[in-house]
């Protein structure tokens, strides 16, 4: 072997083990990004909760003012950041993908609440919540012909039995009045979230998380906007007298919508959609603790069990990504 072969390989080794570093730095970036989502979503139901004291608006003109409040923050953004040509380039790049994940966004939080109303809040969160990572699951190991690592199978076992045991613990175990019709929502809902978490993961390799969250935002804001129309003809007021009600509306629209779901298409760039979704659930986790800390409702040893469940799922997904970035030999 020349001397010029000899000294370049110490270089190569350096530069490979520099790159998985670098490969493994952004894998946990990207899922604590993911799990800092999952805890801003779970202030969510308390901000509402608030919201519900104040006024009698519906859930369904609120989730509208949510994504529409969302929507023109984050427009707002890219024209500060001076990265607003990134939305039509977006759009005119990938229509289809763009509609479909905000329409999805849109569908899996209206299914979701009328699962919550037809079959009680314990049924919609464990179906919902729990099926997005199984269906993801399916869906890597087909795509990658293989069966899932029996790593993996734990890890979804932990998070799925501590999502069940946070849900019960809630103190919402009554059921509906149509508990059929609910599942089948929740069933829905459950679809559409592992389908924005799919497609919006192959979004996040084309195009920046502030354009991405933009364009899906507010897709899921014109979906939304008749039904919370509707829901004012009904009878649900479309404003509130209450400065109060307003401030918690933006609280919805920018810290349990814009920045929560632009960290997740940032991780989602580094991150597997069936990962991420495990990571998200730390969402219920963050509700319980909050409702327990706030509102005096009681966790119970249950609850905390199930919590412990989800962390130690969160943090079986956080050390994959390390141990498969590592090449071979």
């Amino acid at each position: 072997m020349s001397s010029s072969s000899r000294s370049s390989l110490p270089t190569s080794s350096v530069d490979v083990a520099a790159t998985v570093r670098d490969d493994v730095r952004r894998a946990r970036l990207g899922l604590l990004q993911i799990c800092a989502a999952g805890a801003l979503w779970g202030t969510g139901g308390l901000a509402v909760s608030l919201l519900q004291e104040l006024s009698s608006m519906s859930v369904l003109t609120v989730s509208t003012y949510r994504l529409a409040i969302a929507s023109a923050v984050l427009l707002v953004a890219l024209v500060i950041g001076r990265r607003l040509p990134e939305l039509p380039r977006l759009v005119r790049e990938r229509p289809r993908e763009v509609l479909l994940v905000g329409a999805s966004t849109a569908t899996y939080q209206v299914l979701y609440f009328a699962a919550v109303v037809l079959a009680g809040v314990t049924v919609a969160t464990v179906v919902s919540l729990a099926l997005a990572p199984l269906l993801l699951t399916v869906v890597d190991a087909v795509r990658d012909r293989r069966s899932p690592r029996p790593s993996t199978l734990v890890v979804l076992a932990c998070a799925l039995t501590g999502l069940v045991l946070v849900s019960l613990s809630a103190g919402a175990t009554g059921t509906g009045p149509r508990p059929t019709l609910g599942i089948l929502a929740a069933v829905g809902s459950g679809t559409a979230y592992a389908l924005t978490t799919a497609r919006g993961h192959a979004l996040s390799q084309r195009a920046g998380p502030l354009a991405i969250t933009t364009a899906t935002t507010s897709v899921g804001a014109v979906v939304l906007l008749p039904l919370g129309l509707a829901a004012g003809l009904s009878g649900s007021p479309l404003v509130s007298a209450e400065p109060e009600a307003w401030a918690i509306l933006g609280y919805l629209g920018v810290l349990t919508m814009a920045l929560p779901y632009g960290l997740l298409y940032a991780g989602l760039r580094t991150t597997p959609g069936s990962a991420a979704v495990v990571a998200t659930l730390l969402e219920p986790v963050t509700a319980a603790l909050l409702a327990a800390a706030i509102l005096g409702e009681r966790v119970g040893p249950l609850g905390l069990l199930g919590a412990l469940l989800i962390l130690a799922a969160v943090g079986g997904v956080h050390r994959r990504p390390s141990l498969d970035a590592v090449p071979p030999g």
